[in-house]
């Protein structure tokens, strides 16, 4: 067994280890990492290990498991000398945690991952230089480890010369010989030319430092730069009209960098991850989240129940004071000479010395002052017992000391806080509410720091941000009066009352005032006194805060009532020269220390042989932090170079405490140099359950933690679970310590819920029972108590983020971090560790500051490492690491971050870093399962009537063309042209269109005669000058207006075919013109039409270089017409032959023209004419694009049909004038209008501030009935709401804004129309909307989408819900495909090819069961019907139509239906930055694409955002995250956006992204 035991231990202090020896222990430790010849492995798990010294017998410790040294009962017998060429073991667990985590990643190499590396704009990559870089930190520095001057230069004193840090290090931990981090292999470059993509730039190159792991499939060689084309800097308009890509709309050029990256994100995710969970809950509906189960292989606590420990007996001793004022009295009178405390300044001189005397005199004086020189004699502002606080900056104790000490003799209570250097520090607004809780009216300060203050002009102190109203008291003695003669305090015995409150910095940020009663505080100083061993007149020096904690307790406290000489080095003076402390020990021979492990790091880093340096004088060195369990590597480091200074092992003293209990335990100076510290080497997985493991078997993975000695004198200790009940743990299970003494904190102050959660705890046995009748109180700490008393503490409950039911210690993953290049990337100290909450866990985040002088390549590099190093030790995975630009987290007061107000920044998005690694793909494993879908029910079962599955079918019908009676005049006439002809016959003078110009007035006007003349002018023209037969196809190129118009008619008057097309952008020829060009070819146009300005253009130099010009069909100018009429108008001989072709081009990028026959053309005007009551006495505005669809209707052939009056407003003009379109239909008193969201947009953005402005100019929409939305897509209800309310005021009705639904098939199946049941809005659950279901929920419930119906269904409409794949009729509550039946269905797609095989199903397809006759259009929108409880006007129940989606856009992931908007609406509301977005996917990636308004530095903090909103509300993981500028995402006339051509853009490297993040 012992063979077992010896097998890895960690070797106490005392003995020695060879390198060789060394280098064997070290092959055995990670060889299981390492390539090597397999060997048998006999040893089995020994729980317990451990060895005394060489020469000890071996024992083990077989308490409860526990591997710890019981310091009691080892004896050494002898101790051989550190030689210089020996590899000195202190090094071990510090070196052991860096090689663990080296082997880990060397591991990791053998699988070469793959990972992609984001793309960045050159703007956003900062090349900073170290010389124009000021170091971290010019305020304070960290308050745990922080950063020397200039760190890496670490200039301590000019004398001294500057080191090299990173050497000195590497020298300090390998020895001066051999380097022995296993990553020094040689620069991995063998992976290959093939996978160099095209991004790689040979410009820059990286010097051959120990090269990381190649976890990108780069070259290392290169450091991977910016993904943008050489020499490109202007910005190129997004090339979206490419013709190939427009016809193929998925035509993706593979060769791209972006998929290249994108395939190698696949590859990377294809690798196995965890094992997926077994077990699920319920959220509340089918899609299930999983939910951890407990691993059933998870150790579990098997020792006994644990027993209370007691510390030794409070000795009371002769002479100890009654009270610590009394203590003061008794020095300042007796020895008012000896020394009380020392300060110095920067240079590391003595500043001042209080003695007893003055600081006894000092205190009376401020005492009396402040009870009897504020307010008024009646009204004095303090009376004993308030609270007061003290504000002084961390260079002045003398003056604290001065007024803490008054505030005890005056009895009001003193509460030290930091001192506020600008109104918005860190956590400066938290300090004020403490302050205002307590009541604090008076601040106490000194000279300097007043002066030092924020000052309004007039002099006064502003109040700072969440402060109460301060009255600043100076406590210098020259500005105080004298206390009259028989002025004296009251001395009394110490009692219950308040002593002082201790501000402590909550998780969360917010700070709590611990208070501590005066016997609690004698209490504590004389525990102290008694475990330090302190005596009269000792000279201790301090180096710590001394306003609260241990610098306070041992430099202000227990120093006075021991009449102890305090030597105070300022925080200012530790950053100019580090070793001022050890200076200072010598100088005065002090025999006691108060260090934190940061102060021994850096007089490590600033130390080089300084010959007069002996510590031999000191008993006592107090490491403040030794709880932290990185402190042990910096004390065995320190030892181990100051070993040869006189520093003796038995000196070093690690010590916990706690705010709420005070010293929680400190390991006592001993001068037997034979008794070695007690050490664990714990199991790093076995903590993560809460369970003491003794160095497991995962070798790597061990936490090495020094006890932090024994419980204080009068005080027991236990340690209980730390959530629930709290129940005694068992001896080799974690808890929270908890303490029960007179020495603690006895409230958090006005918080009695808080307080007896915390300070009135009562530990239960196993059997239910309390173990004493007195209460403890949880320190905070979690621990347990090891062999011989022992306490152990591996962590903080702040600090502890639990993972999928495991424990992990935020400072453990700083160890983890830190340890992968340590201070070579990343500045020791400034990392910040915490969790968020993204679906239902916890995520664990990790911030640091990196070095201005890492390339872009380093720390992708560091990052990746980072994330497998802790995947490795800790078995987590990271949800996300950020780097952010050196000193740029908030610091908390003495320098160290400010974790809850990063996190708040990190979560709030406005953290700004330059790099973020996600990597939601490896951590969150409780996503719902993907859906497997149920093959659909056969025909023979399911139609009873009108029944499917037990639901009525879904279909509903608008009013019967045949049954309605009119006076419709129009109706004799099969053809347009003919109503025209008639209408200038019967009322020629009757206006039928008006057009108006940005400025609101009448551009042009067209009557029914002018109209008719202008159509025959066209036409002879067609006929005479362009030759062309009946049924030639012309293109009519004109911008929206009466051209247009005019020129449709001529068309028809001549028998050809028209196609409206947008003329070309005249700003962006090269995107535009070859869209136009494209149209003009594929709808086989042998003539084309427009005005003699567009002719211009269309010749053009800038038109030459977009498109081939020698291809254009012959063009024509209509501004030169003939003056003659032709013989004769065309009459078509048929109904069913071609009116004009409509081209658009649809969301999903695909260009679709169809076909409109006459009787088609005719039946649809009538239908609009029916639903909008249109008769010649009617005005109608109109403010759309007159291309395609419902919009080209209403605008050219509505008023022929119907005789009534449009008056056009071109959408354009509203980008001049945004309030052309409603004070139009203002000034006409227009009761209908038409637009599109676009123009309602602009609106809303344009005019949100100026309603008070169009009120007084008149504008009144009150006469408007239908104002109606041409849309082909759900209904923006977000949109037309926000435009109600905002023109409510204008007289608006709320009910009057609607939406219609168009399509390819058909172009109108719904419009509002004016009579009939107001438009409804139904709430359904979006994740039974990914199932094809539909649920109606409550308004407000979670996961719920509202819905508005899109208009009523037209008459002649008939439409029913289809399954799009098996074709069969679907239920009311399924979601669906809408098809559709009517008279004005388009009569099929024109397409150049005659390949109408492919769609020829839009236009006629069967239902697969059921009524199989009627023949139907797929609309291609999913959508579904519900009965309401309306009536119609023919009195039925309505039924309404709600559109959810076009199926084409909708994405198919983990089984389930998405539909992009429903994603883009939930990014668009993570940060206020996000303008607009759009989704698609990749791959089976989710690829989110936001446009950023901000600053490029802000790019990054969205990605974060984006990954947590979509997981949260959509269960997706996000792939790939890009940051493009403003306006980059495409949008068509009717204000849809092309995702399509964004993806094809995107995928081809043209949008010149700000950022493209891969999530991992």
């Amino acid at each position: 067994n012992s063979a077992v035991v010896a097998k890895l231990m960690v070797l106490p202090l005392s003995s020695d280890i060879t390198q060789k020896g060394y280098e064997k222990k070290r092959s055995k430790l990670i060889g299981a990492y390492l390539p090597q010849p397999p060997a048998a492995n006999g040893a089995a798990a020994v729980r317990c290990r451990l060895q005394h010294s060489e020469g000890a017998a071996r024992r083990m410790l077989r308490t409860a498991n526990i591997g710890v040294c019981d310091i009691r009962e080892a004896a050494a017998r002898e101790r051989a000398a550190s030689t210089a060429g020996n590899r000195p073991l202190f090094y071990f667990r510090f070196d052991v945690h860096t090689e663990a985590v080296q082997a880990a990643l060397a591991k990791h190499k053998e699988r070469k991952m793959a990972v992609p590396m984001p793309s960045k704009r050159r703007s956003l990559v900062v090349q900073t230089s170290m010389d124009a870089y000021t170091p971290p930190d010019t305020s304070s520095g960290s308050e745990d480890e922080g950063s020397v001057q200039g760190d890496s230069q670490g200039t301590p004193t000019s004398s001294q010369g500057s080191i090299n840090m990173e050497h000195w290090i590497s020298q300090a931990i390998h020895g001066s010989t051999t380097s022995t981090t296993s990553s020094s292999s040689t620069q991995s470059g063998g992976s290959g030319a093939a996978h160099r993509l095209a991004d790689v730039m040979a410009q820059t190159h990286i010097e051959n430092h120990s090269a990381p792991p190649d976890v990108t499939t780069y070259t290392s060689e290169h450091s991977i730069q910016v993904e943008r084309p050489q020499g490109s800097t202007a910005r190129v308009a997004p090339k979206y009209g490419n013709a190939e890509l427009m016809e193929t709309g998925d035509g993706v050029p593979v060769s791209s960098r972006v998929s290249a990256k994108i395939q190698q994100l696949v590859n990377t995710l294809k690798r196995p991850k965890r094992p997926p969970l077994r077990e699920f809950f319920v959220d509340d509906f089918e899609e299930l989240l999983e939910v951890q189960q407990p691993d059933p292989n998870q150790p579990k606590p098997e020792g006994a129940q644990m027993l209370a420990m007691r510390g030794e007996q409070l000795g009371v001793v002769t002479n100890w004071p009654p009270s610590l004022e009394a203590a003061l009295q008794r020095w300042g009178t007796i020895s008012p000479k000896a020394p009380c405390l020392t300060t110095m300044d920067t240079n590391g001189k003595p500043l001042y010395i209080l003695t007893y005397g003055k600081l006894w005199t000092r205190s009376m004086k401020v005492a009396y002052n402040i009870l009897h020189k504020l307010g008024t004699k009646q009204e004095p502002m303090v009376r004993p017992g308030d609270r007061v606080t003290l504000v002084f900056p961390n260079n002045d104790p003398a003056a604290f000391m001065v007024a803490f000490y008054g505030c005890l003799l005056a009895e009001v209570v003193p509460v030290p806080i930091e001192v506020p250097l600008t109104r918005k520090d860190a956590g400066s607004q938290q300090i004020g509410f403490l302050l205002g809780s307590c009541g604090v009216t008076v601040a106490l300060t000194s000279d300097a720091c007043h002066k030092g203050l924020p000052k309004s002009p007039t002099g006064e102190i502003p109040q700072f941000k969440g402060w109460p109203k301060l009255l600043w008291f100076v406590t210098e003695s020259k500005h105080l009066s004298k206390p009259p003669r028989d002025w004296f305090p009251h001395i009394k015995d110490a009692n219950n009352d308040t002593a002082y409150i201790e501000y402590k910095t909550c998780k969360d940020g917010s700070v709590l005032g611990v208070t501590v009663t005066r016997i609690a505080l004698l209490t504590h100083c004389q525990a102290l006194t008694q475990a330090c061993g302190y005596t009269e007149a000792e000279t201790i020096v301090n180096v710590l805060d001394f306003k609260k904690d241990v610098g306070l307790w041992h430099g202000i406290l227990t120093s006075v009532m021991n009449m102890m000489h305090v030597i105070s080095i300022p925080y200012s003076l530790m950053k100019v020269n580090p070793l001022s402390w050890i200076q200072k020990v010598c100088q005065y021979k002090a025999k006691v220390a108060c260090v934190k492990s940061r102060d021994m790091h850096w007089a490590l880093v600033a130390h080089r042989d300084q010959r007069d340096i002996n510590l031999s004088s000191l008993r006592m060195l107090i490491v403040a932090d030794g709880a932290n369990p990185w402190s042990i590597s910096s004390c065995d480091a320190f030892l181990n170079v100051f070993q040869s200074k006189g520093l003796r092992q038995e000196v070093i003293c690690p010590c916990a405490s706690s705010p709420e209990a005070l010293t929680v335990a400190i390991r006592r100076p001993t001068d037997d140099s034979n008794q070695p510290p007690g050490r664990g080497v714990l199991s790093m997985h076995g903590l993560t359950y809460g369970v003491i493991r003794v160095d497991s078997e995962e070798k790597l993975s061990v936490l090495t933690v020094q006890d932090v000695g024994l419980v204080m004198p009068g005080a027991i200790m236990c340690s209980v679970k730390p959530d629930g009940i709290p129940q005694l743990c068992k001896t080799d299970e974690i808890g929270e310590l908890c303490v029960c003494a007179i020495a603690t904190g006895t409230s958090y102050y006005g918080l009695s819920g808080m307080t007896k959660n915390t300070f009135e705890v009562f530990p239960m046995t196993s059997s239910g029972g309390p173990i004493t009748e007195y209460p403890f109180i949880r320190t905070g700490l979690l621990g347990f108590i090891g062999p011989g008393g022992l306490v152990f503490v591996i962590g903080k409950m702040d600090g502890l983020m639990v993972v999928s039911g495991r424990r992990h210690n935020a400072d453990d993953i700083v160890a983890t971090a830190l340890a992968v290049e340590p201070m070579k990337f990343v500045y020791r100290g400034r990392i910040a560790v915490f969790s968020v909450s993204v679906l239902h866990d916890e995520r664990i985040v990790i911030v640091a500051e990196q070095r201005p002088d890492s390339t872009e390549e380093d720390s992708f590099q560091w990052m990746s490492r980072v994330l497998q190093a802790i995947d490795s030790i800790h078995q987590v995975g990271v949800y996300c690491l950020a780097l952010v630009p050196a000193n740029t987290l908030p610091k908390t007061p003495l320098g160290g971050i400010h974790l809850s107000e990063t996190k708040q920044l990190f979560l709030e998005g406005s953290l700004h870093p330059c790099n973020v690694l996600m990597c939601p793909h490896t951590c969150v494993t409780n996503l719902p399962k993907p859906r497997q879908k149920q093959p659909e029910i056969g025909p023979a079962s399911v139609m009873v009537g009108n029944l499917v599955s037990g639901k009525r079918i879904a279909q509903a019908s608008g009013r019967d063309l045949g049954q309605i009676e009119d006076n419709d005049q129009a109706r004799k006439f099969l053809f347009l042209s003919e109503v025209l002809q008639w209408r200038a016959q019967t009322t020629p003078d009757h206006v039928l269109y008006t057009l108006l110009n940005c400025r609101g007035t009448i551009a042009n006007s067209l009557t029914c005669v002018q109209l008719h003349k202008r159509a025959e002018k066209i036409a002879v023209m067609l006929m005479e000058r362009g030759h062309l037969q009946d049924g030639d196809h012309v293109a009519l190129v004109y911008p929206p207006g009466i051209d247009l118009i005019a020129a449709f008619y001529g068309c028809l008057y001549a028998g050809c075919v028209p196609i409206t097309v947008r003329p070309p952008h005249p700003q962006n020829i090269a995107t535009t013109l070859p869209t136009v060009k494209m149209i003009v070819e594929v709808s086989r146009s042998a003539c084309l039409m427009t005005t003699q300005l567009i002719c211009k253009l269309l010749r053009s130099r800038e038109a030459a270089a977009a498109v081939d010009v020698r291809t254009w069909p012959p063009v024509l100018d209509t501004d030169d017409l003939p003056k003659k009429r032709p013989a004769q108008i065309y009459k078509p001989s048929n109904p069913e032959t071609l009116a004009y072709l409509d081209f658009s081009v649809s969301t999903t990028g695909m260009l679709a023209g169809v076909k409109m026959s006459h009787a088609a053309t005719s039946a649809f005007c009538r239908s609009i004419k029916l639903q909008c009551e249109l008769y010649p006495s009617r005005e109608v505005a109109i403010c759309l694009d007159p291309y395609c669809g419902l919009g080209f209707v209403l605008w050219c052939l509505c008023s022929v049909y119907s005789g009534h009056q449009s008056i056009l407003i071109p959408p354009s003009e509203l980008e001049t004038n945004p309030a052309l379109w409603l004070l139009a239909v203002s000034q006409y008193k227009v009761r209908d209008t038409f637009c599109s969201y676009s123009v309602m947009e602009l609106c809303t953005k344009g005019l949100g501030s100026q309603t008070e402005s169009l009120k007084a100019r008149g504008l009144d929409l009150s006469r408007v009935r239908t104002c109606v939305v041409v849309a082909e897509e759900r209904p923006r209800i977000a949109l037309t709401q926000s435009f109600s309310k905002l023109f409510k005021d204008l007289g608006l009705h709320p009910r009057a804004v609607s939406t219609s639904l168009g399509c390819r098939v058909n172009l109108a199946i719904c419009l509002q129309g004016t009579s009939g049941p107001d438009p409804t809005t139904v709430y359904v659950d979006m994740r039974a909307l990914r199932h094809d279901r539909v649920r109606l929920v409550e308004r407000g419930s979670p996961h719920s989408l509202p819905l508005m119906e899109s208009g009523k269904i037209l008459p002649g409409v008939r439409i029913i819900i289809a399954n799009p794949e098996t074709k069969g009729p679907l239920g009311d509550s399924h979601l669906g495909e809408i098809w559709v039946h009517s008279t004005h269905n388009a009569s099929g797609y024109f397409t150049i090819y005659g390949d109408e095989s492919l769609q020829s199903d839009h236009f006629n397809s069967r239902l697969s069961f059921g009524d199989t006759q009627t023949i139907w259009a797929r609309t291609g929108y999913l959508g579904f019907l519900r009965r309401t409880e309306l009536t119609d006007a023919n009195g039925e129940r309505h039924d309404a139509l709600y559109v959810v989606g076009a199926l084409d856009e909708a994405m198919e992931l983990r089984g389930m239906r998405y539909h992009p908007i429903d994603i883009e609406t939930s990014v668009i509301r993570a940060h206020k930055s996000i303008t607009e977005c759009a989704v698609f996917t990749w791959t089976n990636l989710l690829v989110v694409v936001v446009e950023l308004d901000g600053s490029e530095q802000e790019a990054l903090d969205l990605v974060p955002l984006v990954t947590n909103v979509v997981l949260e509300e959509h269960y997706l993981i996000v792939g790939v995250v890009v940051v493009v500028d403003i306006g980059v995402i495409p949008i068509n006339s009717r204000g849809e956006k092309q995702r399509m051509h964004l993806r094809d853009g995107f995928l081809a490297d043209q949008l010149d992204p700000i950022y493209v993040a891969y999530n991992m």
